[in-house]
């Protein structure tokens, strides 16, 4: 056999995937897509090094996996419930977070507004000291209240939706199991 028809034998075909997300989830993802039959695609320069900057917010990973790959349709069909498996709990991580921004914002809103109520009491021409004071210090309460505020909720949120994101992660495992078995 000579060197042609050995490359011709050996020639595999490669379909390719390319995925956007935080650096954060990158390992997870990597693992979770090789059950699938996708792998790292190391022709592809920079793609292990964005992996390993932890200080990158956003990485690009390249998938590539063999284009006649055994139990193409049942692979696919996993790896989009996967993937909808994982926007879901991204979903939930913000959740845990987005509540707690919106109550934080407005009653720090609230107390800028209140203090500028009382910046425009004390300037107004007859100086108005007792109404600055009684608008300063919602002003004042609405600027310190929203860190407690945010914490409270944001501990609430996480003891509520923990048990769902985890009840989703497991969910996740069992389906990269699948694939895993229906590849080896």
């Amino acid at each position: 056999m000579d060197d042609t028809e050995k490359m011709r034998e050996d020639f595999v075909g490669y379909e390719y995937k390319e995925i956007h997300t935080e650096s954060s989830r990158a390992s997870f993802l990597i693992d979770g897509y090789e059950n699938f039959g996708w792998m790292l695609d190391d022709n592809m320069p920079g793609n292990n090094d964005n992996v390993h900057l932890p200080h990158q917010k956003k990485v690009i990973l390249r998938f590539k996996r063999d284009h006649k790959i055994i139990n193409k349709m049942e692979l696919t069909r996993l790896q989009r419930n996967f993937e909808a498996y994982v926007n879901k709990t991204q979903k939930l991580e913000v959740l845990k977070t987005f509540a707690a921004s919106m109550y934080a914002l407005i009653l720090g809103v609230l107390g800028m507004a209140f203090m500028a109520c009382s910046v425009f009491a004390v300037t107004a021409p007859p100086p108005h000291i007792g109404l600055c004071i009684l608008f300063a210090i919602p002003g004042f309460i609405g600027w310190i209240l929203p860190y407690y505020i945010y914490k409270r909720t944001v501990g609430k949120q996480t003891v509520k939706l923990t048990p769902l994101i985890e009840e989703k992660y497991n969910e996740i495992y069992e389906i990269c199991e699948k694939g895993n078995r229906l590849l080896h």
